[in-house]
This record gives C-alpha cells, structure tokens and sequence, in this order.
C-alpha cells in the first residue's frame, strides 16, 4: 500500500463514492470490447464530470491514466483505419495489437488502483 496516497484519500472523506466510481469506470473501459467501445465513451463522460473535483493526486493519477489510455488508443485505432481499408489482415493485426494494449492499459492501471498505488505522472511544477 502506498501510505502517502491511501491515507491522503481517506482522510478527504471521497475515498468511499470516488473509489466506486473509479472502480467502475475501469470496469466500463475494460468491458468496452463486448459494447463495441460505449461503455469506454460513458466512462470518459464521467470522467470529464468529475476530474475537477478530484481531492489528492492519487485519484488525478488514475483518472488522468484512463484518459490518456483512452484518447491514445482512439488516435492509434484512427491512425491504423487505412490499413483495415487496404490490407484487410494487416488492419486486423494492428487493431489486435491496439487492443492488446488497451487491455493491457486498463488491467494495470486497476490494479494499481486496487493496491493504491498511483499511476505515473510528470512532475507537479
């Protein structure tokens, strides 16, 4: 457990309804496959809400995690399309391989969430 961040939340008095929805909105990004990407769209929804009322820099670590993980696969989905249109299995490979890493994105980012550990984030100035 990282102690600066769990004790940091608890204290707020957010730790409790904040923590829920984080927890969902990881479950609606990770579930995003099955609803062809509207659950992933809800959760970013959800997200713009409430990322200004967010109490410690754990939650902004998460929430800022799902973002970037969200809008970076959106942009590498667009940026592979035109392999789809003329290499129909090369499109399907590099669509797996976003995927893969979108998964992969959200599976560590909850899990860290679980443990309380933040995710990586540049230094505050």
């Amino acid at each position: 457990m990282h102690p600066d961040t769990s004790a940091s939340a608890a204290s707020t008095g957010h730790a409790g309804p904040l923590r829920s929805l984080t927890h969902a909105m990881y479950a609606m990004h990770l579930l995003s496959w099955v609803s062809l990407g509207l659950l992933s769209v809800l959760a970013m929804v959800l997200h713009h809400l409430k990322r200004g009322a967010l109490p410690d820099r754990f939650y902004r670590s998460h929430f800022r995690w799902q973002a970037r993980s969200f809008w970076f696969t959106l942009l590498w989905l667009l940026v592979t399309a035109p392999l789809l249109l003329l290499f129909v299995f090369a499109g399907y490979i590099a669509w797996l391989a976003v995927g893969l890493w979108y998964l992969y994105r959200f599976i560590r980012g909850w899990w860290a969430f679980a443990e309380h550990r933040p995710m990586p984030m540049p230094a505050d100035p």
